[in-house]
């Protein structure tokens, strides 16, 4: 029997598809009952394979590639200080529902926080909207301090946004 083989590696742009799919489904189920619905599917759509392309062109983006599928994927860049200095932003880390609570959201953060590191940066700064307890307990759990709340406003709605963060 062939093993399954889990890697975190630098998204291509032949990942477009797959990281467009990846993302519609963990954000349906991350946000589905937070953002108002037609905002969420209005960003879902906005960020089809063509958005993924060029993305991973301009932005770092890594994958959680298990067997060749993407699982997930984690996207970083420098912070827009918020009072931090020398701090990079996790803007984003999700996986496919399927793939999460076995701990291999916890190996994508680590990977991230290592090449954060690699960059130079110090600290890294993670927002969650305040309502995804999900996402909230994952933080919490991998050692984030919270160091501001802020509001975000969308499809007319206000939502309570953490900021955590982390040593790099």
């Amino acid at each position: 029997m062939p093993a399954l083989v889990i890697d975190v590696r630098p998204a291509r742009p032949a990942d477009a598809v797959q990281l467009a799919d990846a993302y519609a489904v963990a954000w349906r189920e991350a946000y589905s009952g937070i953002i108002p619905a037609l905002t969420l599917e209005r960003m879902i759509i906005r960020r089809s394979g063509p958005w993924w392309r060029d993305a991973v062109a301009r932005r770092p983006v890594l994958i959680l590639d298990v067997g060749g599928a993407v699982a997930g994927y984690a996207s970083f860049a420098p912070g827009n200080s918020r009072g931090h200095p020398n701090a990079a932003e996790i803007q984003e880390l999700y996986l496919r529902p399927e793939y999460q609570g076995i701990g291999l959201g916890a190996k994508l953060f680590s990977a991230a926080l290592k090449r954060i590191r690699v960059r130079g940066y110090s600290r890294v700064l993670v927002r969650a909207l305040a309502d995804n307890d999900r996402a909230n307990g994952f933080y919490s759990r991998q050692g984030g301090r919270i160091v501001a709340r802020t509001d975000e406003t969308l499809g007319g709605r206000t939502l309570p946004c953490i900021w955590y963060e982390f040593r790099a």
